[in-house]
């Protein structure tokens, strides 16, 4: 651990080219007809080289277990490259995994982003509450678990991790004692999250809750009548040109993993990087309402150390070459990352499988900040 760590550290403080092979032996994509533009990296603007180095670097490093990396520049792809790790499917061990444009890989609580996309969608067609009701509306069933603190719970304290209901994801998913491990051995999901305490006022502090993502989903699914894979299949991955996806259920109570369970290609997840670019729309087409995306990355509450909360969205800054560049992102248990940024256009998507420990968050960071937004050349 403590050399992956170090081999880590020097990632993200030099960078240092390494001489790659050639450019176009560097994941140049391939036109499987699923709606994306190609082009080539200098097409875009982007040192080839440097792609190359970042695809030897993780080439030559296998303890790294990255399994996936894709680049959009200006909405086209640009770079698609895979590799073989070990992994799993929602905390199942798969072994060693040959990853390929057409394999799935878990996006674990990138689901979180997912589900508020829906809930956005809903909500425009007028088949989800206003953001400012209380939960309770959606639960009336649960009214008497509803204290008149816990009353002012509203959706968008929902979609901000704000609800204020006690929740601990920071024991490792491994022990039992995790609240998300005892949300998927609950008989009842919407019933365990509200009959959880308060621990703080509605809307006054952050704290990490696929207690709260769960809530929005069983909402989204009462007030639309569809179930949430579905409801995704037509309203979002339908118009996306995505075809193969999975939503896992979990198996005592049989609802759908809302917080983590959903399954994608990774050149299909970058899609949805994108719409954060184009305000909704993939292809000309608009899939998220109107303005969406923008009020679901403004920051509305400090999520953790130096990084800000939206609609189950990251928020965060990083420098490069002076300039002061704010991104957006879905964060996944092992590595998973989708990072959307404007200013240069990007977009990156990155698949893991290290599950748990600090290297899950230090490497897909070190690719996005040190190895592929250094390769723009604007």
């Amino acid at each position: 651990m403590v050399r992956l760590l170090m081999l880590a550290l020097a990632v993200l403080a030099f960078a240092a080219p390494l001489h790659a092979q050639e450019a176009k032996n560097c994941g140049m994509p391939a036109d499987i007809g699923d709606g994306w533009s190609l082009a080539t990296p200098a097409d875009v603007g982007i040192d080839a080289d440097r792609l190359c180095d970042l695809d030897k670097l993780i080439a030559q490093w296998p303890d790294a277990n990255i399994h996936a990396v894709v680049v959009v520049r200006h909405g086209k792809l640009v770079m698609e490259r895979y590799y073989t790790g070990t992994d799993q499917r929602w905390g199942m061990p798969l072994g060693k995994v040959d990853y390929a444009a057409d394999v799935k890989h878990d996006l674990r609580s990138i689901s979180k982003s997912v589900t508020s996309l829906l809930v956005g969608i809903a909500l425009a067609e007028g088949k989800f509450p206003a953001l400012d009701s209380s939960v309770f509306e959606a639960f009336p069933e649960f009214a008497h678990l509803g204290t008149p603190e816990k009353m002012k719970i509203t959706f968008r304290h929902l979609l901000t991790m704000a609800s204020g209901l006690k929740w601990d994801e920071t024991t490792p998913y491994s022990n039992p004692a995790n609240s998300e491990r005892k949300l998927i051995a609950s008989a009842d999901p919407v019933r365990y999250v509200l009959e959880q305490p308060l621990a703080a006022p509605p809307g006054t502090v952050y704290n990490y809750s696929g207690g709260d993502t769960m809530l929005l989903a069983m909402a989204l699914e009462k007030t639309t009548g569809r179930r949430l894979d579905d409801y995704a299949r037509e309203k979002l991955f339908g118009p996306l040109g995505i075809v193969d996806f999975e939503w896992v259920e979990m198996p005592l109570n049989r609802k759908l993993a809302a917080a983590s369970g959903l399954r994608l290609r990774a050149r299909d997840s970058a899609k949805l990087g994108q719409l954060l670019l184009t305000d909704g729309q993939w292809n000309g087409k608009q899939v998220l309402p109107k303005g969406w995306a923008a009020e679901s990355l403004k920051p509305s509450i400090n999520g953790d150390g130096l990084y800000f909360y939206g609609y189950q969205w990251w928020l965060g800054r990083t420098l490069l070459r002076g300039r002061d560049l704010k991104w957006s992102a879905g964060f996944g248990y092992g590595g998973q990352r989708l990072y959307a940024q404007p200013d240069l256009g990007l977009v990156v998507m990155i698949n893991g499988g290290h599950y748990g420990g600090p290297l899950q968050g230090i490497i897909p960071f070190a690719i996005f900040t040190r190895l592929v937004l250094p390769a723009t050349k604007d």
